[in-house]
């Protein structure tokens, strides 16, 4: 039986479901969602293995126009994900009309490797919607296979999973058969913390947020946490902690709950809040921080 393997690259605009479908290929929650823009700020794999396939499946940050050094490494992954792409996910959602990005729209349509143009979120929607959404987008991207999908219901989802692998060309597994991913541990409680203060904090907070695990110690029974929450400035540095603490507090709390789940072990979760004053403007900070441009 001959193996197939390679990469299936999905980008969109800011919350059209992309983040939703990789954790629906995957069977687990390693892109966190919010109803917010810019949850994504990195590319992230999920790998999906069978006996005779591999598909390294690329979350990418949603595609809008960059206003400062952060959104501009965020784009950078953007592009990097048409470079290796074996398979290419343009994921849209009813209603829409356009990408942000005309040119990379334009690399989209004129591609020469297979697009999968999915139209999500399909059960907010009619019948009579979404056919018409289906020939709007089949007109405009002409080379795409379109496909009408919930990624929150699971409709589809199979179907389109199918349709990746007998696109896939053949070739030896990428990566270790029982990997998940390719981020380290520390990466996902920084995201998990990050999860949480996008749910909870409103207007400029969660943008100006970055999360830096210091200390990931893990013993028989439990595994020993410190992470460092980085703001820009001390009044939001005041707003993260809250009242006597209160609202850092139930940022840890549910950070640690979700991370219990995810690692399957007891957490004991350490949180400090520390300014670092214009970070996502910072070059060097934002390497240290994994924006590698």
């Amino acid at each position: 039986m001959k193996h197939k393997a390679g990469f299936v690259n999905i980008i969109g605009n800011p919350n059209v479901g992309k983040s939703t479908l990789m954790n629906a290929f995957v069977g687990e929650r390693l892109s966190i969602i919010t109803s917010k823009a810019q949850t994504t700020r990195h590319r992230i794999l999920g790998i999906v293995n069978g006996a005779d396939f591999q598909v390294v499946l690329s979350d990418t940050p949603g595609i809008i126009k960059p206003a400062y050094s952060l959104q501009e490494s965020m784009m950078n992954f953007v592009k990097l994900a048409f470079e290796d792409a074996d398979v290419l996910i343009y994921m849209v959602e009813i209603g829409e009309k356009s990408l942000k990005d005309e040119a990379l729209f334009n690399k989209i349509t004129n591609s020469k490797i297979p697009v999968l143009l999915l139209l999500n979120k399909i059960d907010t929607s009619n019948q009579e919607n979404v056919e018409n959404n289906v020939i709007y987008w089949r007109e405009k991207v002409p080379r795409a296979k379109v496909f009408p999908i919930s990624a929150l219901e699971n409709f589809n989802i199979k179907e389109v999973f199918d349709e990746i692998v007998s696109l896939l060309p053949e070739s030896p597994a990428f990566y270790p058969k029982d990997q998940l991913t390719d981020k380290p541990e520390r990466f996902f409680v920084n995201e998990k913390i990050r999860e949480k203060i996008l749910l909870h904090y409103k207007k400029e907070i969660p943008y100006a947020v970055e999360v830096d695990t210091e200390e990931f110690n893990e013993e028989e029974n439990i595994i020993r946490i410190r992470a460092i929450i980085m703001v820009e400035r001390e009044t939001q540095k005041g707003i993260i902690i809250g009242h006597k603490g209160s609202a850092l507090k139930r940022v840890g709390a549910e950070a640690r709950k979700d991370l219990e789940v995810f690692f399957d072990k007891k957490i004991y979760l350490e949180l400090y809040v520390k300014v670092n004053k214009n970070w996502r403007s910072n070059k060097i900070q934002l390497r240290r921080f994994g924006y590698d441009e």
